[in-house]
């Protein structure tokens, strides 16, 4: 474990009403990071076109310029939180920025497809790495509390804007040159570095206790890649063909050998008793659904408009900009929120407003205007990630110890790459089954229909999970409550001694507790 002691600013100051300069500089330097971790996940989308022209990519060869780099950042996730704890917070994301920077350059410049879907790669590896230790900085310099939740929601809305305003910069960058998209990047993670060196908070102790979880480490992080892997390249290969389903044999065994190895070593990657908590299982569950539902969403969206209604890169960015546009505006308002209301509320609703937006857009057709189908799922995915991703970001982390705070945030940024590779992959089978191969509006429509319904039936289980959540949590603090309530009669508290009956407290309070 990593021992680290801020010295930046004590509690007070962080939990206090008012920041000082040098907190908003350390948490807007890790909300740049963040931003552009996000960004990189949806902005190729809209670029891949005049990649695989310029490069001579075939369609399976440019798939691995998005796969390339879910395939780094999810597969690594686990392993990143765990060196963030082991090896220093603060150590980890400096060196980790300064690779994707250096990975950023180099796709831009590349002229080779092998070497862009390296670079790919590569950005993808050193964000599994930023995004857990960028998280539990905050979760470690932030106070729990208001403080946090303040920080958490900035953090996070962030995340989300960057996700949401990655197909609407791709859109704008394109129109100029697809290496754009990825040397914007470049200047603001140098620049973001240089302020990190200054602003980071320094430990005055790092060193890691107790030893590493070696083959923990590597079962995990196997089984992570091989799954992403797998699901990835399933449309090509075929669902029920020999290689996929032996390769998810595989993946099953090193899951298998994964929990075996975590349940037996003293110094564990992943502590599996962390999952007791019952706000962190949710939490993840919900991350897999909701951003695995947009993924997939994301991705009709992207060809309904461009292939079949024609548009443009520049229009299709202009037309995605409310959804991502309202999460930005949204982020210093999401704070005050979430201490108000409480994540238990607010999931259900942002995860309602995901899914009403993905059921609205089930009415496209070749003809669809744009104020009558896109602009309202882009306002209630405005509403329902401004909501939603904050919330289950804090969830995630509630109640986890400082020295697991990498720990908490590698899972939960797990869930949402593999989540993202899941049902895109998902969604990607049911458009190529359902169109059969054809090229008219028809076919193309009866590939988006089967898509979209299965997106909106992922986010609805992620809804019910949270309702069901919401509900627990209600009857687990009434319950604590009706404990601490109790009046217990003042005769038991001597035994019976001055006339009361003997051993009743014991027996009442027993009762009482063992009904919550």
């Amino acid at each position: 474990m990593t021992t680290a002691t801020v010295t930046t600013a004590d509690e007070s100051s962080t939990s206090g009403p008012n920041w000082t300069p040098r907190l908003w500089g350390t948490l807007i330097v890790l909300c740049a990071a963040m931003f552009l971790d996000a960004l990189d996940v949806s902005m190729v989308g809209v670029a891949l076109p005049s990649i695989g022209s310029e490069l001579h990519l075939s369609t399976s060869a440019l798939q691995w310029v998005v796969s390339g780099y879910v395939l780094g950042y999810g597969g690594l996730l686990l392993l990143g939180g765990r060196a963030a704890d082991l090896l220093g917070r603060r150590r980890v994301f400096l060196v980790a920025l300064a690779v994707f920077a250096a990975a950023s350059l180099l796709g831009g410049l590349v002229d080779d497809g092998r070497l862009l879907i390296v670079a790919r790669f590569l950005k993808g590896v050193s964000a599994a790495f930023t995004a857990p230790a960028g998280l539990s900085i905050i979760t470690t310099t932030f106070a729990e509390g208001p403080a946090r939740n303040r920080a958490l929601s900035i953090y996070t809305t962030c995340g989300a804007s960057g996700f949401s305003l990655g197909l609407v910069l791709s859109g704008l960058l394109t129109s100029v040159g697809w290496r754009w998209t990825f040397l914007m990047p470049v200047p603001v993670a140098l620049l973001a570095l240089v302020f990190a060196v200054r602003l980071l908070p320094r430990p005055t102790e790092e060193r890691a206790k107790g030893g590493y979880d070696v083959l923990g480490a590597v079962t995990g992080t196997a089984t992570v890649l091989l799954l992403v892997f797998t699901v990835t390249e399933a449309q090509g290969a075929g669902w029920l063909s020999l290689r996929t389903l032996g390769s998810l044999a595989v993946v099953a065994a090193l899951a298998a050998a994964f929990l075996v190895v975590e349940s037996r070593t003293a110094h564990p990657l992943v502590r599996l008793g962390i999952f007791r908590n019952g706000s962190v299982a949710r939490a993840n569950v919900i991350a897999f659904t909701m951003t695995g539902a947009y993924g997939g969403f994301q991705f009709v969206v992207t060809l309904y408009l461009q292939h079949l209604l024609g548009w443009s890169a520049l229009e299709m960015a202009l037309g995605l900009l409310p959804a991502g546009a309202f999460i930005a505006l949204s982020a210093p308002l999401m704070g005050p929120i979430v201490d108000r209301f409480g994540t238990g509320r607010l999931l259900p609703i942002g995860l309602l407003a995901l899914v009403a937006a993905f059921a609205l857009f089930l009415r496209l057709d070749e003809h669809s205007s744009y104020p009558a189908l896109v602009l309202p799922s882009m306002i209630l995915l405005g509403v329902g990630f401004s909501l939603a991703f904050p919330s289950v970001n804090i969830a995630a982390t509630d109640g986890v110890a400082d020295e697991e705070q990498g720990l908490a945030s590698g899972l939960v940024n797990t869930a949402i790459q593999v989540g993202t590779a899941v049902v895109l992959a998902g969604a990607t089978a049911m458009i190529t089954a359902g169109s059969a191969g054809g090229d008219s509006a028809q076919a193309q429509l009866d590939g988006y229909r089967p898509a979209l319904v299965f997106v909106t039936g992922v986010a609805l289980l992620g809804f019910l999970i949270a309702a069901a959540g919401a509900v627990l949590d209600r009857r687990k603090k009434a319950t604590t409550a009706s404990v601490a309530d109790y009046d217990y009669p003042s005769a038991d508290l001597d035994g019976g001694r001055n006339g009361g009956p003997d051993g009743d407290l014991d027996d009442r309070r027993g009762g009482i507790l063992a009904k919550s």
